[in-house]
């Protein structure tokens, strides 16, 4: 669909949120292909049923952020896996843009008993801390410490699952993050979810661009299930470039 960019906020320095003339039904991980007139095409996770929240990290965003409202940009989706909520208490681990679908299922579920721990590097790259705090029990930590606990988001989680118990983790943000996430979760016997992040051309399952062993992002993903990332040799370990390359994180 082509659609008509009526609002751009600025979240911080490298991250803003679009805001189109359309809406779209989607679920909360799931994700639109994003398109740029003579430019590329790359993959965004839904904010909201009109909006994207992007971070500026190549050429593609660069061009993005250099729009203004009123330009057009095409929308094609959703596409994807998304997140299943499973029993009514439910820790969320977020890192840096991964708070993105973490804040859409939030909105999204917003009756059920949901804990966040948000992470990013410092206070001023932290993400949606007011949204976050409507809806849910906010933890935030900060690598620097200049803004709530001084650690990483992992760290609070241990902290945190030695004294409650819950129904289901989902975590985004940065696969060494997630692959931790994971690891405790294991080892407090609690199912999990992930969002995924690969490479990914065609959004649909041909191109096979953005494997992950034997899943497609794309398509099996970019949610995946505990039991999924299981079979998953290469969750937290390598990632291929756009040329297909293999490279460890």
């Amino acid at each position: 669909m082509i659609c008509k960019i009526k609002k751009i906020i600025d979240e911080n320095e490298r991250v803003k949120t679009f805001v189109i003339d359309k809406k779209f039904n989607f679920k909360p991980g799931q994700f639109a292909m994003l398109w740029i007139p003579g430019v590329d095409e790359k993959p965004f996770s839904f904010l909201s049923e009109d909006s994207f929240t992007i971070a500026k990290v190549g050429p593609f965003t660069e061009k993005l952020f250099s729009l203004k409202e009123g330009d057009i940009i095409g929308v094609r989706g959703p596409y994807g896996s998304y997140f299943k909520p499973y029993g009514d208490k439910i820790l969320a681990v977020a890192g840096g843009i991964g708070a993105v679908p973490i804040m859409s299922f939030v909105e999204f579920y917003k009756d059920l008993d949901i804990t966040v721990i948000l992470g990013a590097r410092t206070k001023k790259e932290l993400l949606f801390l007011d949204r976050f705090e409507k809806y849910a029990n906010l933890v935030v930590c900060t690598d620097d410490g200049s803004y709530g606990y001084k650690g990483f988001t992992t760290d609070k989680m241990e902290d945190i699952l030695k004294n409650e118990k819950f129904d289901l983790v989902i975590t985004c943000g940065p696969e060494v993050m997630m692959k931790k996430v994971f690891e405790i979760s294991l080892k407090y016997n609690i199912p999990i979810q992930a969002s995924l992040e690969r490479y990914m051309k065609c959004g649909i399952g041909i191109c096979g661009h953005c494997c992950i062993d034997e899943f497609t992002v794309c398509k099996e993903g970019p949610v995946f299930s505990g039991e999924q990332l299981k079979l998953m040799k290469e969750f937290g370990k390598f990632k291929r470039t756009n040329s297909g390359k293999k490279i460890y994180f």
